[in-house]
């Protein structure tokens, strides 16, 4: 791990609550790089999209999954949006990566990724070197609820931190944020920048971003979609699935926590926007004083947490 005394001081860091061209991997990538290049132009050094962000959170579809029943209809909507989910290494990350090392900032982006070598979906989170390498990803442990039947499981070999020139950076996806132990294994690798794009927009989840900033001792970088009813292809094939959805289906809540437990840039809701923020790299010692959860503040002769960092063969 870097010694935090010579970490650059300030991070300028920007959250794009963006709306994907839903089910247009291509077209949303397009949109993904012109917007990092926005963030660049205001100096942003770390920028960070949604859950899911290529190519959409399939939010109101069910993708014809009934009990004891599935239909192809379906099936065919399935297939398009795995054949618009990105590989991983793939053209999609050498492209993003190239964004990254032109801006020269940290890139995190949440995609549908589309394995090399099986044929199952996982929800996964990228991180980029401001050179462009892909540096490490983390595949959703548990998807939740009717998520289950789109995306698979990851396991602890994606339980990733990485290390940047502000600190250790990692996090969890969504609903992922509830599991104390996935929490814990964040902490117990010195997570300073913790990153948690989602798709849960009611205001109950800022109390979670708010509790994981104060538990860890860590910046929290909160980052979720803007997605309208009009946006979703019409000539999906359970299209009709979405009539009684509301016109706003995401209103966002993007957000940046310091280690208090304080806003330092939104809630963003209602709209598509970029949030700023300067994250002061002090402060993350400072705030350690009165508690450290896997220091000062830790019982490790009561509490120990192994993690299972093995699992399937990754291509």
């Amino acid at each position: 791990m870097e010694d935090e005394l010579s970490t650059p001081t300030i991070l300028k860091t920007a959250v794009l609550q963006a709306s994907p061209v839903l089910f247009d991997g291509p077209a949303t990538l397009t949109k993904a790089v012109q917007l990092i290049e926005h963030a660049a132009a205001s100096g942003a050094k770390l920028i960070v999209f949604p859950e899911s962000f290529i190519p959409a959170y399939p939010r109101g579809l069910s993708f014809g999954f009934l009990v004891g029943s599935r239909s192809e209809a379906g099936r065919r909507d399935w297939q398009r949006f795995y054949e618009n989910a990105v590989e991983v290494p793939g053209a999609a990350t050498e492209l993003l990566g190239k964004a990254a090392r032109e801006a020269g900032a940290y890139l995190v982006l949440g995609v549908t990724e589309r394995d090399l070598c099986n044929r199952t979906l996982y929800c996964t989170t990228l991180y980029f070197g401001t050179d462009g390498t892909l540096l490490g990803k983390h595949r959703k442990l548990k998807p939740t609820g009717s998520e289950r039947l789109i995306w698979g499981e990851g396991d602890g070999s994606t339980l990733t931190v990485v290390d940047t020139a502000y600190g250790r950076m990692g996090g969890l996806i969504c609903w992922e944020n509830y599991m104390p132990l996935a929490r814990a294994a964040m902490y117990q690798q010195g997570v300073r920048l913790y990153i948690a794009p989602t798709a849960d927009s009611r205001d109950a989840w800022q109390s979670t971003v708010r509790h994981i900033a104060l538990e860890g001792r860590c910046y929290v970088i909160g980052c979720n979609q803007y997605v309208e009813k009009s946006m979703y292809p019409t000539n999906l094939e359970h299209y009709y699935e979405l009539e009684s959805a509301p016109e706003v289906m995401c209103r966002g809540g993007s957000c940046v926590v310091d280690p208090y437990g304080e806003y330092l840039a939104g809630p963003l809701f209602d709209e598509e926007g970029m949030l700023l923020a300067e994250l002061d790299t002090g402060v993350l010692t400072r705030s350690a004083l009165d508690f450290d959860p896997i220091g000062h503040y830790n019982r490790p002769d009561v509490f120990q947490l192994h993690v299972a960092r093995g699992g399937p063969s990754q291509s």
